[in-house]
């Protein structure tokens, strides 16, 4: 029997429950990979029952896995993330950040301080303080794996402001721990999802617009040029190769999952 590519780490998925909808999201997709890989999970979410979802999932494929609930807006909320991986399983070999919001983001001229605010607290200031709060045990073991999400809006036009913003900075602060950390066997790299096919890409537009879901998937789909929408599942074999050893050598890259998505600016 063949060595799982994950075998024997432990790895903290934040964001990892399953949010309400046709399809599988990226934290469920994610956990699922890394557990079918041999992965010890800790799965963490503000919503507890979206989390106990996946780790239902988990368990079929026969992992040690459990629930963290946490708001990672709060520092003390980060904080306990990296130490109660530590007092279940022992150590942190993957810190994966699949926590993000573009809800309320308006253009500049019209977006609300208040909503700019909890936009970056979201997207930008929770994944530095994840972060923050593993670094100390992986730089203890002189070994870790940071994968960050950001967005293909990072790089490329968008109507709105505060997601776009928040996203570019969340590429150069992994890039900055890629540089920062390098000697201490940590590698941090982020990964840029396109159009794909989630509960959080497709629910609320549909809803928010009152059209089926399907408008929204041909609209979405038309920009691509594969034609087609990725799925949770592309986004996870992505976060797999880089949280596995094959990507040992491997630190500081921004890896857009796009379908080409982002080749339409040359």
């Amino acid at each position: 029997m063949s060595r799982g590519r994950l075998e024997g780490k432990v790895a903290i998925v934040v964001g990892a429950g399953q949010q309400p909808g046709e399809t599988v999201g990226n934290g469920r997709a994610v956990a699922e990979r890394f557990a079918e890989e041999g992965a010890t999970l800790l799965l963490v979410d503000i919503n507890e029952e979206w989390a106990e979802a996946t780790r239902a999932a988990v368990a079929a494929h026969g992992r040690p896995s459990s629930v963290l609930r946490a708001d990672i807006t709060r520092e003390e909320d980060c904080a306990a993330i990296a130490r109660t991986c530590v007092e279940r399983y022992g150590r942190i070999d993957v810190l994966h950040n699949n926590v993000g919001r573009s809800k309320g983001d308006r253009s500049t001229a019209e977006m609300d301080v208040a909503m700019w605010d909890a936009i970056m607290a979201m997207n930008l200031k929770g994944m530095f303080m994840t972060c923050k709060h593993v670094l100390p045990q992986m730089i203890t073991q002189r070994s870790g794996c940071i994968i960050n999400i950001s967005s293909t809006s990072s790089l490329s036009a968008r109507p709105t402001v505060a997601y776009k913003t928040s996203k570019g900075a969340v590429n150069t602060l992994t890039q900055h721990i890629a540089m920062e950390n390098a000697r201490h066997g940590i590698r941090a790299n982020v990964i840029l999802p396109g159009l794909i096919d989630t509960p959080m890409a497709i629910e609320r537009r549909a809803e928010e617009r009152g059209v089926p879901r399907e408008v929204i998937r041909a609209e979405r789909e038309a920009l691509v040029p594969m034609r087609r929408m990725g799925t949770a599942w592309d986004v996870a074999n992505a976060a797999l190769f880089l949280a596995s050893d094959e990507a040992g050598y491997i630190t500081g890259v921004i890896l857009p999952v796009d379908g080409g998505l982002l080749e339409k600016r040359g």
